[in-house]
């Protein structure tokens, strides 16, 4: 479903659901008509619908984009959950995407259940080393306290940075999304619902993976970015 040879019905395809996002086409119809088209499987669609992005909305979250070297002096907010499992499917060779907002996402899904797998410390660790490197005033992670392991990732984080001689905080809360979306702080999170409406945000799961690829090995990462809408 994610090789080589299918990328280029993928490209086309994530395409054609930004063209339909653009002019306001209704999502379900929108994901439906474009997955029936290119007969995409269920995974495939996932993967289109989090890579598509209408244009103007491409263009206001890449206004708002911070780089590595504004990060010194601000206050970091972080969606914990989002970035975190990122760098997890990295390390453990998962599927990799690159939307057309440049963002990092990977395939996994919640639906209010985490639980810590073997690169969940390693994950931390680099999350951590990548956050100090840019010299924030002050970061904090948020994690959802309604999904299961949360508290313990919270601790885990809290743990490492301590280890690590770092500041960062990490703390569970209800209702993080609207927490990161009303936030002044610079919001990391791949999370398009709050992309669209933060103040400035930050690519960071993409910055963390790509900093350490040497360290990861082979990356199953495809780039979704770039394909042109079929008439």
């Amino acid at each position: 479903m994610f090789s080589a040879e299918a990328l280029p019905r993928l490209q086309a395809a994530v395409a054609d659901l930004s063209w339909l996002r653009t002019r306001n086409y209704t999502e379900a119809s929108a994901i439906k008509l474009v997955g029936d088209r290119y007969q995409l499987r269920r995974r495939q669609r996932v993967a289109v619908g989090r890579c598509a992005c209408a244009e103007e909305k491409r263009e206001s979250r890449a206004m708002r984009a911070l780089r590595p070297g504004d990060i010194a002096g601000e206050t970091l907010a972080i969606d914990g959950l989002n970035v975190i499992t990122t760098i997890e499917v990295a390390l453990g060779g998962g599927v990799l995407l690159i939307g057309r907002d440049q963002c990092m996402r990977d395939m996994a899904s919640f639906h209010g259940s985490y639980r810590l797998v073997r690169e969940t410390e390693r994950a931390v660790e680099i999350l951590i080393s990548i956050i100090d490197s840019m010299k924030p005033t002050e970061t904090v992670v948020y994690l959802d306290r309604p999904v299961s392991n949360s508290g313990r990732l919270a601790e885990m984080i809290r743990n490492v940075a301590t280890g690590a001689a770092s500041r960062i905080i990490a703390q569970t809360a209800d209702g993080v999304d609207e927490t990161l979306k009303n936030a002044r702080a610079v919001v990391a999170t791949a999370d398009s619902a709050i992309l669209d409406v933060c103040e400035r945000w930050l690519n960071l799961a993409r910055i963390a993976v790509e900093r350490h690829r040497s360290e990861l090995g082979p990356i199953w990462l495809l780039d979704l970015s770039d394909g042109q809408a079929v008439p």
